[in-house]
């Protein structure tokens, strides 16, 4: 059965919320290693926000290879690009309609964990989940991740959408995996701890 695999970049107070203070951190050592993240994969899941971003940012990244914003612009290997572009989507939303997705992807009709589990009994690579707050936590909710990639960034925001909401019941994780970056990001890689 194939993972769903929840990527994601946080603050060291646990903020995941718009991204772009990861940008003075970025370095080519990071992308990388996310682009043989996405090599490992066949499939995005997103939330609807994700969605709507990358789909008007990923399409003029693949001919530049080039990830522009208001702090700095830098390079991603190539490919990168061209593998967001092309692999399918799935999308989770509750005000798009099927006639409304672009690029790629697919809107998740019906029950969310259901349809995900369809998914992951699909043959394939690993699912990836990038962003997607609302999405990953009912992913969480309903048991339905695999694996947490949590690249933690030295900076602390104070307030934002939080991976890990205040009200979560306890989950019992257990550490695979640690990659520190010369930035000073640091990578934690988490599975569900089995039951006993």
């Amino acid at each position: 059965m194939r993972k769903v695999v929840v990527s994601e970049f946080v603050t060291l107070d646990g903020v995941m919320e718009d991204p772009v203070w990861t940008v003075p951190f970025n370095t080519d050592e990071q992308n990388q290693h996310k682009f043989e993240e996405l090599q490992l994969c066949d499939t995005l899941l997103l939330g609807r926000v994700t969605y709507e971003g990358f789909a008007a940012a990923w399409p003029k990244m693949g001919k530049t290879n080039t990830v522009v914003n208001q702090i700095r612009d830098f390079s991603i290997p190539e490919g990168f690009a061209d593998r967001m572009n092309n692999y399918p989507k799935y999308v989770a939303s509750t005000t798009k309609t099927p006639q409304q997705m672009r690029w790629n992807a697919s809107l998740i009709e019906g029950p969310i964990a259901e349809q995900v589990l369809k998914l992951k009994q699909q043959p394939g690579r690993d699912i990836l989940v990038l962003g997607s707050c609302e999405l990953v936590h009912t992913l969480m909710q309903d048991d339905l991740v695999d694996e947490y990639r949590i690249m933690v960034f030295p900076v602390v925001l104070g307030s934002g959408k939080r991976l890990f909401k205040d009200n979560n019941e306890m989950k019992s994780l257990k550490h695979v995996a640690t990659k520190t970056f010369r930035s000073g990001a640091v990578e934690l890689t988490y599975q569900p701890a089995k039951k006993e």
